[in-house]
């Protein structure tokens, strides 16, 4: 299982990796970062994260890592 791990202040709310996730576990935040701009956050009680890095992937900010167990 992987784990998301979201740079909030690198983060500037494309929301492109909410639109990539196959398990749908990024939601678009409704709390900014200190620039203004909202910042997606990673909703996942169940831990359904596979690690497949694809949010990473395709963050132009390189604001997620992917960080395994």
């Amino acid at each position: 299982m992987g784990r998301v791990v979201i740079d909030k202040e690198k983060c500037k709310g494309c929301f492109l990796c909410v639109d990539v996730c196959p398990k749908k576990i990024l939601k678009k935040g409704t709390n900014y970062n200190s620039k203004g701009n909202y910042t997606v956050y990673v909703d996942d009680p169940n831990n359904e994260c596979f690690g497949c890095a694809l949010c990473a992937k395709r963050c132009p900010d390189m604001a997620i890592t992917e960080v395994y167990r």
